[in-house]
């Protein structure tokens, strides 16, 4: 399955019934919430009974289709099973109890409540909501698929407009000539990646390049009268530059992730647990600007669209270990150049990445299984724009929380 994605374009209260939709599908789900913490221990087939009388109570609840009150009964569901296999596991620290959604952005609709026009440019929402017809600006051709391909679609609100998005179940698998290459990949913050052919891809830091920016903004915001019309513009125009900052490095992510899996038939990569080295708040800031998840999320994509082999290693003693001798030398991060005592002198990041190809064709390692989710949203990616539609390339990677 894949997303593909469209701007909508409508009028002023079509996006205002958009907004009530969205507000709507937050109130089910916050309730599906309430109704769980009240009574422990029921499943999602006493939600779905909650829903119904739900619908009976508000009338503005009945107004939405009942297939999107459905799709906010099981984003309920999927939280509380998420905490209940947290605990089962149980992993350290938070185990993610449910929260009440105070920020929603989106809703999903399942196969009813909207009907596409007969050349597939207009969507018109047939619930009681009132947002009726919507253009769909964007490069894709929706002819290509059938309309029971179509799971679900989506109403997104972002800080620059309105998006629809498509779930498609079709196969996405692309064939690609073997290369006979194999690469192993360290992460770093000095530069993007360093490859064990000893390519270093520079990192762009967008989110350093933007800070001035997003600075000026957030003085605008600070200075607006709480409350008043001029603060949700300056907000708006604030949540631009974040919203632009956050695609840059996607897009970016994507991109190379895309030229490293069709240059190599292996690809292996350290399995990091971002959230865990974001704690460091002397590297915090700088880590998050990187985009790792974003890129070994796309390695792992790509991987399962072209054929190719994504493997991620431990990484501890990957950085310190000797590529050549396998002797482990202890340095801090201001150490560039890892120096052996058997005379092997070489870039600290090379020596990594030379060290996690060597684990990955030693043993399995485990094997990408973040981006095999179906009920996937995003965007897609603006890389072979004019190609046929087959060359073309969906996003997987699941909505960004809110902001």
């Amino acid at each position: 399955m894949f997303v593909l994605e469209f701007k909508a374009q409508g009028k002023t209260i079509q996006y205002a019934a958009i907004d009530e939709a969205i507000k709507t599908a937050q109130f089910v789900r916050n309730k599906c919430i309430r109704f769980w913490m009240d009574n422990r221990g029921v499943g999602q087939k006493e939600l779905y009974r909650h829903n119904t009388a739900l619908r009976a109570e508000f009338p503005f609840v009945n107004a939405l289709n009942s297939h999107a009150c459905q799709a906010s009964v099981e984003r309920a569901y999927s939280s509380i099973a998420r905490f209940y296999e947290n605990c089962r596991k149980a992993i350290p620290g938070k185990k993610g109890y449910p929260q009440f959604n105070k920020n929603c952005r989106s809703v999903e609709y399942k196969t009813s409540g909207w009907k596409l026009s007969p050349n597939r440019k207009q969507i018109t929402f047939t619930d009681k909501k009132g947002i009726g017809k919507l253009k769909l600006k964007g490069t894709w051709d929706l002819n290509f698929y059938q309309l029971d391909q179509i799971k679900r679609v989506r109403l997104v609100r972002r800080a620059d407009g309105y998006y629809v998005q498509f779930l498609i179940s079709a196969d996405n698998k692309v064939e690609a000539e073997p290369t006979g290459k194999t690469i192993g990949l360290d992460v770093g913050l000095k530069e993007f990646y360093t490859d064990s052919n000893g390519h270093a891809e520079p990192n762009p830091k967008f989110y350093r390049t933007g800070e001035k920016r997003l600075k000026f903004r957030q003085r605008r915001v600070s200075r607006k009268k709480k409350g008043s019309t001029n603060r949700k513009k300056a907000i708006n125009r604030l949540g631009r530059v974040h919203l632009k900052i956050s695609r840059q490095r996607e897009e970016h992510a994507k991109r190379v992730a895309r030229c490293v899996i069709q240059s190599n038939d292996l690809v292996a990569y350290e399995d990091l647990r971002i959230k865990n080295l974001a704690k460091n708040h002397c590297l915090a800031k700088s880590i998050n600007d990187a985009g790792w998840y974003q890129f070994r999320k796309w390695l792992e994509y790509f991987g399962v669209k072209f054929g190719r082999i994504t493997v991620a290693v431990n990484s501890a003693y990957t950085s310190g270990a000797c590529s050549n001798c396998g002797a482990v030398v202890k340095k801090s991060l201001s150490m560039r150049t890892h120096a052996c005592g058997c005379g092997f002198v070489l870039d600290r990041d090379w020596n990594a990445a030379l060290n996690i190809l060597k684990l990955a064709l030693s043993t399995v390692g485990h094997t990408g299984t973040w981006v095999l989710n179906p009920n996937a949203s995003g965007d897609p990616t603006s890389t072979l724009i004019g190609a046929i539609l087959s060359g073309q390339v969906g996003s997987m990677n699941e909505e960004s929380p809110s902001l």
